[in-house]
């Protein structure tokens, strides 16, 4: 695959984008969606390794969504096979996206083992806090103002965000250019790094668009008087932007390499415009 390079403007076009795919088969995504969350939940279930086993499935899922964002693009209804459509009679690719699924499970076990040691643990008892169904407010104020917290919250954020550049790609990569682990999360760090201007349009896109939302959600429900209503909206509004986040990840592909059509897939799966 040839890596490209596009101009920032391009990240609002990957929002865009993602929304238009989405509304081609808004059912389906949000099948997959709820399908991916289901599956989930099970996962967890399992004991001692439930979320060892999420973490590694999700470069998986990451690009079973690329995928059913393709078969969108090409009159097609992505089905809940797209999830395991990338290792399904390949061995070899089956074995890569595995190994880079441990990579990715193992940088985000260390991610929220550092966090912990440098909030001492804050987060953690903000989250139990939270969730008791007496909240105690002097305790969750003391937590909210302790600045290891911040310092916690800073360094997730941080880290999370550099493990997701070797990851962006690199399944991708691994399914239609047949890469092994380490030339895909190298070259798909390369590509996030070359596109730098065009991923922080996208993220700041992302961004404008839930401030936008959330306000005028705020603003209709405070006008029409029943404020506790903005929590049932956001729910619903939250899992939609979820899974055009994901739909939108095959443009983010598309545009920094310049791939050739894998014979496995529909010829007329183009990006949209």
């Amino acid at each position: 695959m040839k890596l490209l390079t596009v101009p920032a403007s391009r990240g609002v076009l990957w929002v865009r984008s993602g929304f238009r795919v989405f509304f081609r088969k808004p059912l389906a995504f949000a099948a997959l969606f709820a399908s991916f969350l289901f599956g989930a939940m099970l996962v967890l279930l399992v004991p001692g390794i439930g979320s060892l086993l999420l973490l590694t499935s999700l470069p998986l899922v990451s690009q079973g969504f690329m995928l059913a964002t393709q078969h969108a693009l090409a009159g097609q209804t992505p089905m809940a096979h797209v999830f395991i459509e990338a290792v399904r009679g390949r061995r070899p690719q089956a074995i890569a996206m595995l190994k880079i699924g441990l990579i990715y499970a193992a940088g985000s076990l260390f991610i929220m083992w550092f966090s912990n040691v440098v909030d001492g643990g804050t987060f953690d008892a903000l989250q139990e806090a939270m969730t008791t169904k007496t909240a105690d407010t002097e305790r969750l104020d003391a937590l909210l103002s302790d600045p290891r917290l911040t310092a916690g919250m800073l360094v997730r954020l941080g880290l999370a965000s550099l493990l997701a550049l070797p990851f962006w790609h690199a399944p991708a990569l691994v399914h239609w250019d047949g890469q092994g682990p380490a030339q895909s999360l190298f070259s798909s760090t390369i590509a996030c790094w070359r596109n730098k201007g065009a991923f922080a349009v996208y993220g700041l896109t992302w961004g404008a668009v839930v401030l936008l939302f959330a306000v005028l959600v705020n603003t209709v429900f405070m006008l029409l008087g029943a404020p506790q209503l903005v929590a049932v909206a956001a729910l619903p509004a939250g899992l939609m932007f979820s899974t055009v986040f994901y739909a939108s990840l095959y443009f983010t592909f598309t545009d920094c390499f310049e791939q050739r059509a894998p014979a496995d897939s529909p010829a007329d799966a183009m990006p949209l415009p």
